[in-house]
């Protein structure tokens, strides 16, 4: 990492802690403010590969994906809008279940890095074994008491946990290699 990814870093975790704090301080309106932005910001992921695809990825081998790619992004932030005007408590589970599958990639990436000998693999793999273990937990307890403003604590909570996250990669030490 260099310094520029470094602040980049820090400054990611400063907003998903103020980000919690906002949702902690609207929680009627948080599920909502939360669909939004991540429906956003999936639109404007599919746009981005979308344009990338019409700009460079035609004219490359295996560019078909990135289309293909752009189609189902932009599929899912269509549907996220939609879940914006459903119920609050569908709204949440959908969103636990976009970072439970957040925290299902981390571990896949981790074990991919354990076989390519990273040395960070294992914060990798704890970070997304405790992803996908406060998502259950939450997905369990809003069943149980059909409450959504748990659920937006709870979603809370794994921002911050997220925050600090970024926070201790931007303060790591980044290993270099010297070629005598």
């Amino acid at each position: 990492m260099n310094s520029f990814q470094r602040i980049i870093s820090f400054f990611k975790g400063i907003g998903l802690v103020l980000f919690a704090l906002i949702l902690l301080e609207y929680p009627k309106d948080g599920i909502i403010i939360v669909a939004a932005i991540i429906s956003l910001s999936l639109l404007l992921y599919g746009f981005r590969l979308l344009w990338y695809y019409t700009r460079m990825a035609r004219h490359m081998v295996g560019g078909k994906s990135i289309l293909f790619q752009s189609i189902i992004f932009l599929d899912v932030a269509i549907f996220s809008a939609s879940l914006i005007t459903e119920s609050q408590f569908w709204v949440m589970i959908y969103l636990l279940g976009v970072y439970a599958f957040s925290g299902a990639i981390d571990i896949l990436r981790a074990f991919e890095a354990k076989k390519n000998g990273a040395p960070s693999w294992k914060m990798k793999f704890s970070g997304g074994c405790i992803r996908v273990a406060a998502t259950i937990a939450l997905f369990v307890i809003g069943i149980i008491f059909r409450e959504t403003t748990v659920l937006l604590y709870g979603y809370c909570i794994n921002l911050g946990y997220a925050a600090v996250m970024h926070f201790i990669n931007a303060f790591r030490r980044t290993a270099i290699v010297y070629i005598q």
